[in-house]
């Protein structure tokens, strides 16, 4: 998982992060340790689509998936990243 070359990141129920591999790092900016238990959304997502992000996150909690979703990161130096989930 870490050396993947795809950006791999999780949560727990309480939304905050427990797995962030090596290219979400590079491509965040921010290291395993400094993401580590700080809350995804709040954190790491841009703040205009912080609400919709948190209604993706508490269905997939719910059972319910959702595929092809585009998430926008900012990164460590402030820019913005776009991933497609």
């Amino acid at each position: 998982v870490d050396t993947a070359n795809a950006p791999i990141f999780g949560i727990d129920v309480l939304g905050n992060v427990n797995e962030w591999n090596d290219k979400t790092a590079e491509i965040t900016g921010f290291s395993k340790d400094e993401a580590f238990g700080n809350p995804l959304v709040s954190t790491f997502i841009v703040p205009k689509l912080r609400k919709s992000v948190q209604e993706v996150i508490d269905n997939a909690l719910k059972g319910r998936g959702t595929s092809n979703y585009d998430l926008e990161f900012t990164t460590k130096s402030n820019e913005t990243r776009y991933l497609l989930v």
